[in-house]
């Protein structure tokens, strides 16, 4: 049985796998996991002593940490 489907169209997913975060952001898992490593990255959080999550808000909070500033016309 697949819990997910069985989910209510209006719950969101707010803690992503390494893999959605390769998928949405173009970063590889490699590069992630390395980060993690090196305590760089986005903030991650890990359950049970193994898996390892990132939260949305902390994803969107990294992104926007370092802007690059352009020229406004």
């Amino acid at each position: 049985m697949n819990i997910v489907k069985n989910l209510p169209k209006k719950i969101e997913k707010r803690a992503l796998a390494p893999r959605d975060v390769s998928f949405m952001y173009g970063i590889s898992e490699g590069t992630l996991a390395n980060w993690r490593c090196k305590r760089e990255g986005p903030k991650f959080y890990k359950i049970g002593g193994r898996k390892v999550v990132y939260l949305l808000n902390d994803l969107d909070v990294w992104v926007r940490s370092n802007p690059v500033l352009t020229k406004e016309f």
